[in-house]
């Protein structure tokens, strides 16, 4: 078994809070990141892609097949946006980092054309990632 990847990055605004929740709650919850004025991260996004390779073609997927799959159902649609406001997959869902993986492998999932998604690794620092593995 192969496990390729392939990395891009965004940068995003969040709240990093439940909107149901008053601000002390929030701060008790979310400290610094419960600004209710929004924050943001420049986040690097691994998606992890398993399987064999294909004897035809010597790959387990073609990494520009992949990176174009990546780009067009997660990046376009997060990269310098505000999730809760812009992005539709993140509607209602409050954006920890290990929601936006969930959320992000529920975009993927179905769209990988070979091998099967592995997992999503979200880098919210350089000390600090989720990685979702799904079903």
């Amino acid at each position: 078994m192969f496990y390729v990847t392939r990395r891009e990055t965004f940068s995003a605004a969040e709240p990093n809070q439940d909107l149901h929740q008053v601000d002390e709650e929030n701060e008790r919850l979310y400290g610094k990141c419960s600004n209710p004025n929004w924050h943001g991260h420049n986040y690097t996004l691994e998606v992890i892609v398993a399987g064999e390779v294909n004897p035809e073609t010597g790959y387990v997927i073609d990494l520009k097949i992949l990176k174009q799959i990546i780009i067009d159902n997660v990046i376009k649609k997060v990269d310098h946006k505000n999730l809760n406001i812009e992005t539709d997959f993140m509607t209602g869902i409050i954006p920890t980092a290990e929601n936006i993986a969930a959320a992000i492998w529920s975009q993927l999932v179905n769209k990988v054309p070979s091998g099967k998604l592995y997992s999503v690794k979200i880098y919210e620092t350089e000390n600090n990632y989720f990685e979702f593995k799904g079903d």
